[in-house]
């Protein structure tokens, strides 16, 4: 399954470390820079999302956030305000390699790049200890098989 975003935001909670306005050229167009990369990438706020670019009540709580994340407070969820131009690097992103749903569809856990396990569930954090950490299998692919045969056999959900 192709990696299809959540909209959790949380990837771009601390982006505005790295991505920094260099230059403003209007209200809605910018030179961003990548403060690792040097890399600049002209960005300009998508249309449909001009008036909530404008909301920057997001830095009160995610001051490091990057300078283009928004929340829409009726739908809870997180929108790049420069979508359409987003720099090379929020292009090629993608926050899991497994994505672990409970059995109502919720966010339960997830794991990144090489078996890195993230979860605040207490019962699939226990799974984990007890059946998938355990596991010795160099062969990533099989792996992936076999703890996703794991979580659905727990009653867990698993996006590829």
């Amino acid at each position: 399954m192709v990696f299809e975003c959540q909209q959790c935001g949380e990837c771009c909670h601390h982006m505005g470390q790295i991505h920094t306005i260099k230059e403003t050229h209007s209200d809605f167009e910018f030179l961003v820079n990548n403060q690792y990369t040097g890399e600049k990438t002209e960005v300009i706020v998508d249309s449909d999302k001009r008036l909530l670019f404008s909301d920057k009540r997001i830095f009160l709580v995610h001051p490091e956030a990057c300078p283009f994340l928004r929340y829409k407070p009726e739908d809870r969820k997180a929108y790049c305000s420069v979508h359409l131009t987003r720099p090379e690097i929020c292009r090629d992103f993608g926050c899991w390699r497994l994505l672990i749903l409970n059995a109502r569809g919720a966010r339960a856990g997830r794991i990144m790049c090489q078996r890195a396990f993230f979860s605040d569930d207490a019962d699939l954090t226990r799974l984990w200890k007890t059946s998938i950490d355990v596991l010795i299998e160099p062969d990533d692919g099989v792996w992936d098989d076999k703890i996703t045969r794991i979580l659905i056999n727990a009653g867990y959900i698993v996006r590829k």
